[in-house]
């Protein structure tokens, strides 16, 4: 009995290591926001509402009254302003059915590896969806910058114009007093293939190196000055574009965690749950570009 035992502690300790390396493969947008530990289900925080610190006119046009101030006379008061936010942390849970003790011994194929892989990748996506829909406010923007492809997007080469629709992404987000360099434009497989058709296709001649240096890799990882990640959790005709490690937070209840649940003589189950919630922190520094297709 003690060797089962043992032998049992060994195969949950080889599922949890396959479990974290199928995860790695899936969770896209994890790695470009804030991680860090919740110890409790409810989450009590603050998000910021602007970025540089300014005073209102009486007209209501912004106007800097910091700079060249009159000699005794009282400063201006300003402060940063931020809302109260209440949020709960989410759990992500499956389970393989029953696998036969006779199926996992004598089946051509490692069934066990097999459906750790994808009941791994199945919690990975719904936390990776989850993670780029609060970013981006599930596509009804109300915090964060928005505005709409130029002419009728990016699969239209004779009106569309990626470059001007990235630039104005980035130009809003430093307005607001972040900077965007080495920022994350994340889109999905459609809105890659435009991107690409335009580099290459319609302005290769005029943007060097394009057509023979980036593609060389299949994948353009960077474009003006921003890293591009194609995920398909990226919803079709919309583009974002925010601050890694500063737009967001993923507080984490319980990582990503499996088992293998063993009904001796019969057979075994594995299941696989994390537990946490995303955090939209600094929605000023996150623009959503839409409308990107025709």
């Amino acid at each position: 009995m003690a060797d089962a035992s043992g032998q049992a502690d060994i195969r949950g300790i080889n599922v949890d290591k396959l479990a974290k390396g199928f995860a790695d493969e899936e969770n896209v947008f994890k790695k470009w926001v804030v991680v860090s530990k919740t110890s409790a289900r409810e989450i009590r925080w603050y998000k910021k509402t602007s970025g540089f610190l300014d005073t209102p006119d009486t007209t209501g046009i912004t106007a800097s009254r910091i700079y060249n101030v009159g000699e005794r006379a009282l400063p201006y008061v300003v402060e940063q302003s931020w809302t109260r936010t209440t949020s709960y942390v989410k759990k992500f849970f499956v389970e393989s059915p029953t696998i036969s003790e006779e199926d996992i011994k004598d089946t051509d194929i490692d069934i066990l590896a097999t459906n750790v892989r994808d009941l791994v990748r199945a919690v990975a996506r719904q936390v990776d969806s989850r993670i780029y829909n609060v970013i981006t406010e599930s596509q009804s923007p109300s915090d964060i910058n928005t505005a709409a492809a130029t002419g009728t997007g990016w699969d239209d080469t004779s009106s569309g114009n990626p470059i001007i629709d990235i630039l104005t992404a980035k130009r809003n987000i430093r307005t607001n007093g972040y900077n965007p360099e080495g920022g994350v434009i994340a889109m999905d497989s459609l809105a890659h293939r435009d991107l690409m058709n335009y580099l290459i296709t319609v302005k290769g001649s005029s943007i060097p190196q394009y057509s023979s240096e980036k593609v060389k890799t299949g994948v353009v990882m960077e474009i003006l000055g921003l890293n591009v990640l194609v995920s398909e959790n990226v919803v079709t005709d919309s583009v974002a574009v925010w601050v890694p490690n500063r737009s967001a937070t993923w507080k984490q209840f319980m990582p990503l965690s499996s088992v293998v649940i063993t009904d001796p003589g019969i057979g075994r189950k594995i299941r696989v749950w994390e537990e946490g919630e995303c955090l939209l922190t600094d929605p000023k520094s996150v623009h959503l570009i839409t409308d990107t297709t025709t």
